[in-house]
């Protein structure tokens, strides 16, 4: 439980994460302890097993199957196919969506390419593919506040064809929110080298309107490779890969790459032998840490925690001026809300009297400001983002 005179070091913390700084979260390292090399190394074993996987052969069809059966085996049911031509050829795009518990209508994508050319792709791409696969296992029953979509593209090697489909045909038809798309793509290492840096890349071509919002969320993720693997990170730019179509329509894009680029893709010799497992481990590390991150995890409450947290739901948030206050259990008696700015001023105050209260705040500006809600003993400060 948390007392009144923790509101000052509760405001600071809130101003410190208002700044987007990073710093390391335990539950977030727990959950990244998790990540399994030998499940793997299995689930690559079993993928490069089905050998070349052009669209239209039977191989992509039996790899698209086997990935759809993982994704059951872990419980997960919103999975789609999407069915579209690659020069006559008939081939499937896989999206695997994980609703979110405060935006479920904003998307975190985690994306990579399942097909193959001229070899059976256990680098380009099984390594993202099965590391894409790792992170849905260990996320299945993490809160996420944002909704989180797995999605495995094919037709990646005949030019995008399926990730350009994936956004003509879903992203821009339904108007998709995309918080950001995070692409993997050849992330498996070269064996006998010391494979120690990942590649982060940022978007840096036109519409050069997303490039500072790319630039930022590839530093976050940078930092948390830093927090959360032994890696260490580059900053480079994207570019011939499955973001780019997002990039074209204006989203918001980042994506990881190999330092130590394989002379085997694109060939027979693209073997698990010929790469570096280990290192695909430390990607995924990183990369679990930074979807945590970007999908924002929250702590399950425990029986001592403050129910006042549990029983407050604020949306839309962030919101342009009206926000709803919904009370999850009835009022035993009002609650006392105060917002304070970043500098510690109170610049709004209400009584919540009711279990759903929409409160006008459009008088304030726009920025981030802490909600601060007191009953009795108990208080709890939440995040509003006015825009």
């Amino acid at each position: 439980m948390k007392s009144v005179s923790q509101l000052a070091t509760l405001l600071l913390l809130f101003s410190i994460l208002g700044a987007n700084a990073q710093v390391f979260n335990p539950y977030y390292n727990g959950i990244v302890q998790n990540v399994s090399a030998p499940n793997i190394l299995d689930d690559l074993t079993t993928l490069v097993d089905f050998g070349v996987k052009e669209p239209g052969t039977s191989e992509i069809e039996e790899a698209k199957n086997w990935i759809i059966a993982r994704y059951q085996s872990l419980g997960y049911t919103a999975i789609e196919t999407q069915e579209f031509n690659v020069y006559g050829q008939t081939t499937s795009n896989i999206i695997v969506t994980k609703t979110g518990s405060v935006y479920p209508n904003t998307f975190l994508i985690i994306d990579g390419h399942y097909d193959t050319v001229n070899g059976p792709g256990a680098n380009d791409n099984g390594s993202g593919t099965v590391l894409i696969l790792e992170l849905a296992r260990l996320l299945k029953d993490v809160d996420t506040e944002y909704s989180i979509k797995f999605i495995h593209f094919s037709g990646e090697e005949q030019g995008l064809i399926g990730s350009e489909y994936y956004v003509n045909n879903t992203v821009i038809p339904e108007n998709m929110d995309i918080k950001l798309v995070l692409n993997i793509d050849e992330v498996g290492g070269v064996a006998g080298m010391n494979n120690n840096t990942i590649v982060c890349e940022r978007d840096e071509s036109s519409p050069y309107s997303n490039n500072a919002a790319s630039a930022a969320a590839t530093q976050e993720m940078a930092n948390c490779f830093g927090l959360y693997s032994n890696l260490q990170t580059e900053i480079s730019y994207a570019y011939s890969s499955d973001y780019m179509p997002f990039e074209n329509n204006g989203e918001v894009i980042t994506g990881l790459y190999e330092a130590n680029e394989s002379p085997y893709t694109h060939g027979p010799n693209d073997v698990i032998a010929n790469m570096d497992p280990d290192y695909v481990f430390e990607v995924a590390k990183g990369t679990l840490g930074s979807a945590l991150h970007f999908a924002v995890a929250r702590e399950p409450l425990g029986i001592l925690e403050n129910t006042l947290e549990a029983n407050i739901l604020l949306y839309p948030n962030p919101t342009n001026g009206i926000l709803n206050v919904r009370l999850n259990t009835p009022l035993a008696a009002p609650i006392a809300m105060t917002v304070f700015d970043v500098l510690g001023k109170r610049v709004y105050s209400a009584s919540l009297n009711l279990e759903n209260t929409a409160l006008n705040m459009g008088s304030l500006g726009n920025g981030v400001y802490a909600a601060v809600f007191k009953s009795g003993q108990d208080l709890v400060v939440k995040r509003i983002v006015l825009e």
